[in-house]
């Protein structure tokens, strides 16, 4: 093999694997059968198991459990009015006794504790780390990260979030055809690396430069190892698009958005999104669903570079409480 030919040859294996991913998201409800997710992955049923634990340095049957209680802590982080069982059931739990004890087993409390305690863990997340500044204009925005997730960058939140306002309107938003390619491991300064070395260059590439982008922090790094968070980084493309080997794509999905308008200094980010989350939603009369939470913005603007500002549309997936 040449060393030219070895970046594609793995670019492949990546969207192989993200693949499967996205396909165990989507069917954490159901029972996954290893032959299925071989192939998804068009990988080797025999070879699959091996593939995917060298790869993601955990078996199927692993990731896809430490997926389940992510997502049932996310629900019941969420407000819903869902009961401990339906949460379990949606999560592709038989039981709610078998759901309780790995709960407890993982997080260290049971699922109504997590529950009753997700106000003061989000002030403590809130606290924690903010977003780093990133103030090259050939950067761009970090992560939306999940509603509660704090820990996205290196600098400290400051007081400021208790006195942030943004416009906040609600927007339905079609369903949008995407491309996307994903970064595994710690939000924060990585992320605007990622888009800076990797991603505008593709962006640039197949002049993609005035789409629409998003930035989609799938974890939250209060509850997943922060070296297992995922972030794709989208760009709307029109049918057809072929986005060839680095690249994969994707559906964003439709539906109720509370979008605020975010104009300002990077470093600050972090803080918008504790006010959106902490501050505005628990006022609202609405609740974050389980779609993912978003910056949404243009490659080519999304950077003021005379004014060091950063300009976005943060965006959380509501429903009526």
């Amino acid at each position: 093999m040449t060393e030219s030919a070895e970046p594609t040859h793995r670019a492949e294996y990546a969207r192989r694997m993200n693949r499967v991913l996205d396909y165990i998201d989507a069917h954490l409800d159901q029972p996954l059968d290893l032959a299925r997710l071989a192939d998804v992955a068009h990988f080797s049923r025999f070879h699959f198991h091996r593939i995917f634990l060298v790869w993601m340095g955990e078996t199927p049957g692993d990731y896809a459990r430490r997926r389940r209680l992510e997502k049932a802590a996310f629900r019941l982080s969420c407000g819903t009015q869902e009961s401990v069982l339906e949460t379990a059931v949606a999560t592709g739990f038989g039981s709610g006794e078998a759901f309780a004890r790995a709960f407890k087993l993982k997080f260290g409390c049971t699922p109504s504790a997590w529950r009753h305690d997700t106000p003061a863990r989000l002030a403590r997340q809130a606290g924690a780390v903010g977003v780093g500044a990133r103030r090259n204009p050939d950067q761009s925005p970090s992560n939306a990260d999940q509603v509660g997730a704090r820990r996205i960058g290196d600098h400290d939140v400051s007081d400021q979030s208790q006195e942030i306002s943004m416009d906040v309107r609600l927007i339905d938003l079609a369903a949008k055809r995407v491309a996307y390619l994903r970064r595994i491991g710690p939000y924060g300064p990585g992320i605007g690396t990622f888009w800076r070395a990797t991603v505008l260059p593709w962006v640039r590439s197949h002049g993609l430069e005035h789409a629409v982008c998003y930035g989609v922090g799938h974890d939250d790094p209060g509850v997943t190892a922060p070296d297992r968070c995922r972030y794709d980084a989208c760009v709307e493309v029109a049918d057809g698009f072929q986005p060839g080997a680095t690249a994969d794509l994707a559906t964003m999905p439709g539906g109720r958005y509370a979008a605020a308008a975010f104009r300002g200094d990077p470093a600050t980010l972090g803080d918008a999104w504790i006010w959106l989350t902490r501050s505005w939603l628990p006022s609202s009369g609405l609740q974050c669903d389980d779609r993912p939470c978003f910056e949404r913005f243009q490659a080519a603007s999304a950077l003021d570079g005379s004014a060091g500002q950063l300009v976005c549309e943060l965006c959380i997936p509501v429903r009526p409480l």
